[in-house]
């Protein structure tokens, strides 16, 4: 790491308020040039409000910005970019019908005689930026032809290329197989070495131990704690971001399966191009078993659990749920049959965000007594209903009647997860389950999640998460460009194996191995 005189990015006093809420209280911080520093906390412990006052989204209710030395106003994004900071979104701000290059220099591109865009400069210096950082792109390319790894690479570029020498990466690695996390990690070393200065925000522990040179955490709006990851181990920093004693290995004893509750069957279906992205999916899943699907984001995972769960029509195929074909059933008939969702986009497809929390733990079931008398709401049940959940699930909110949308990104999950596990299902279809979730609310679903599997329900486990998927499942299948590729016992998996199929190295033709 290189030696500097100054801190290259530095916050004094740093405080945010939001109606009812304290975001960021009195902090007080800085970065080193040539430095990977990483921020942890649970989730709404004000990383992502901190995150956009540097990078220009908010503005500080109090304290100031130091950009190598001089206080800053960073009224906008814009001023960000001009002061050399760049953001790279978990959610990747690329155009998929464009180039490469057309995606780097969007809004900047560079023009022969002020009018024509000059596409022989922009390739030329992509190319000296991808040489001098080792981060090989093809500028032609475009980005719905290249991998998800590529495409954050692109990202990175487009900062640099904007002269970023303050990078600030938002859950790099929650897309990426573990080769290209790797290679991900080789990246930001090499950034490091020459000089540019990495602010990384994770969940993940084992990361920031691999990659950082210091760890900064917080915990409601403070910084509570900054530790050296040579002298750290994960379960001590797992205890100072939740401020308690957290056990990171999922605890559970051997599988005892039953009968068949699931039985899909050379499943095909089309993505919302009319692409074929299911190729002949077939696997089952019994009573006390979880099934997890393992495989970089983008091979067919949303369009299977929309299919199982009758949010998308198959193309060609059979689905079998307690003997009975349930192929083409609509949402409300496998909910009644007893199907749960945890849905990979709590956004979209699994709360209301402007329904208060007591509405959103009924949405499935809230036609039916005891929150429904006939045609009447029973809103007394409902708020009952919420309360009691709310306590069991250890759900951090005001009140019930607190709009779903003003709670964290965990206890939005707590929330899903409570609702779906609050009335009696034989099959749960879990997508994601701990996404952007923190160690405490992680720790906390796959305890429910393994408590029903015990009380013998059957699950089908999708998630990008390889460890998760590996701490929980019973059993592994890899699904590579809609095909499922492996199929293996969970005690036979390592990483290594599962990246290789992830990735398409092995078992690139779809057959099963044994």
């Amino acid at each position: 790491m290189a030696e500097a005189t100054q801190p290259i990015l530095e916050l004094e006093h740093i405080t945010k308020r939001f109606p009812g809420v304290l975001a960021n209280d009195d902090i007080t911080w800085h970065l080193n040039q040539g430095e990977i520093h990483a921020f942890l906390g649970e989730n709404g412990a004000g990383k992502s409000t901190l995150m956009n006052m540097i990078y220009g989204l908010y503005q500080p209710d109090a304290g100031q910005i130091k950009v190598r030395g001089q206080v800053v106003q960073m009224a906008s994004p814009q001023t960000a970019i001009e002061l050399g900071i760049g953001m790279v979104h978990q959610h990747f701000m690329l155009v998929p019908t464009l180039t490469v290059a057309e995606n780097i220099v969007l809004g900047s591109e560079p023009r022969r005689n002020g009018i024509f865009y000059d596409k022989h400069t922009t390739e030329k210096n992509i190319l000296e930026i991808s040489q001098k950082y080792g981060l090989a792109v093809d500028p032609g390319a475009l980005i719905k032809d290249i991998s998800v790894g590529l495409q954050q690479r692109v990202e990175i570029v487009k900062a640099l290329y904007r002269g970023a020498n303050i990078l600030i990466l938002d859950e790099p690695t929650a897309v990426l197989s573990p080769q290209e996390a790797d290679e991900l990690f080789v990246t930001l070393r090499q950034l490091r070495e020459a000089g540019e200065s990495i602010i990384f925000i994770t969940h993940k522990m084992k990361e920031v131990l691999k990659v950082s040179d210091r760890v900064s955490v917080l915990r409601g709006g403070r910084i509570v704690g900054q530790a050296d990851p040579k002298t750290i181990d994960e379960k001590a920093l797992a205890n100072l971001v939740v401020g308690r004693d957290v056990n990171l290995q999922v605890e559970k004893t051997a599988a005892k399966p039953g009968e068949v509750i699931l039985n899909v069957d050379n499943l095909h279906a089309l993505n919302d191009r009319n692409l074929l992205c299911l190729r002949g999916a077939s696997f089952l899943i019994r009573a006390g078993e979880i099934l997890g699907i393992a495989g970089v984001e983008g091979n067919g995972q949303t369009e299977l659990v929309e299919v199982l769960t009758g949010l998308r029509p198959a193309l060609d195929g059979r689905i079998t749920l307690l003997s009975e074909n349930v192929t083409g059933a609509s949402p409300r008939n496998l909910l009644d049959m007893g199907v749960a969702h945890i849905p990979e986009d709590r956004y979209k497809r699994a709360m209301v965000m402007d329904y208060p929390v007591a509405e959103n733990m009924v949405l499935s079931t809230f036609h039916r007594p005891p929150f429904a008398r006939g045609p009447f709401i029973d809103r007394q049940a409902i708020h009952d209903h919420a309360v009691a959940l709310v306590k069991e699930y250890d759900v951090r909110t005001p009140d019930v009647e607190t709009p779903g949308g003003n709670l964290s990104g965990g206890n939005q999950q707590k929330v899903v997860v409570a609702r779906e596990f609050s009335r009696p299902i034989r099959l749960l279809i879990a997508s994601q389950p701990s996404r952007g979730v923190d160690a405490g609310a992680t720790e906390f679903i796959h305890r429910k999640i393994i408590e029903k599997r015990d009380a013998g329900c059957a699950i089908l486990l999708v998630s990008a998460e390889l460890d998760e998927v590996m701490a929980l499942a019973d059993v592994i299948a890899v699904i590579y460009r809609g095909r499922l590729v492996a199929t293996m016992a969970a005690k036979m998996a390592t990483r290594e194996l599962l990246g290789q199929y992830m990735t398409g190295q092995k078992g690139g033709t779809g057959a099963l191995s044994p």
